[in-house]
C-alpha cells in the first residue's frame, strides 16, 4: 500500500510537470493545488531534491522545478525512494532483497514463484509509468469527463 508520502510525493511531481517551463513554483502553491500539509510537503520535496529528481531556486521568482523531464521520472523511482520496496516479500526485491526466515529452500518455494510473476508485472507497470504520461493521462481524463479547467477571461 503506498504511504499518504508516496502519494504526496507522486502529486507533487504531477504538478510541477504541469508547470514545466513556467519557472519554478512555490511550496504554498503547490500545498494548496493538491491539498497537501505544507510542512509535511517541504519535507518530501527536499527529499526528492537531494536525490536530484528536483532542483529549486531562492529569492523572488524562486521554488521547485523538475531537475530532469516528466519522461524521466517514472513511478517505480519515486515509490522506492518515498515508501520503500515495490515487492511484497523481501526475498523477491530488487533493490532490498533478504531472504524469508522461514523459507527452506529458495528455488522450490511456490510463493516466492508467485512473488517474483506479481513483482515483474507491477515493475513492468510502474518503470513505463512516467509523469510525462500521468499528465497526459489526467487530460485525458478530465476530457471524457468534461471536468477541463474553466479559462480564466482577461478583461
Amino acid at each position: 500500500m503506498l504511504s499518504k508520502k508516496t502519494k504526496y510525493a507522486i502529486k507533487a511531481l504531477i504538478k510541477l510537470a504541469k508547470e514545466m517551463g513556467n519557472g519554478p513554483v512555490l511550496i504554498g502553491d503547490i500545498a494548496a493545488a493538491e491539498r497537501i500539509p505544507r510542512k509535511f510537503l517541504e519535507a518530501i520535496l527536499l527529499e526528492m531534491k537531494n536525490i536530484g529528481f528536483l532542483a529549486s531556486r531562492k529569492g523572488k521568482g524562486g521554488g521547485y522545478y523538475l531537475a530532469k523531464p516528466p519522461a524521466e521520472i517514472d513511478l517505480a523511482a519515486v515509490i522506492r525512494l518515498m515508501n520503500g520496496p515495490i515487492s511484497l516479500v523481501t526475498c523477491t526485491s530488487l533493490k532490498y532483497y533478504e531472504r524469508c526466515e522461514e523459507c527452506v529452500d529458495e528455488a522450490s518455494c511456490s510463493l516466492r514463484d508467485a512473488m517474483l510473476q506479481v513483482r515483474d508485472a507491477t515493475l513492468q507497470v510502474l518503470q513505463s509509468t512516467t509523469l510525462e504520461k500521468l499528465v497526459a493521462k489526467e487530460q485525458e481524463l478530465l476530457l471524457s469527463t468534461n471536468k477541463l479547467p474553466e479559462l480564466e477571461e482577461t478583461h
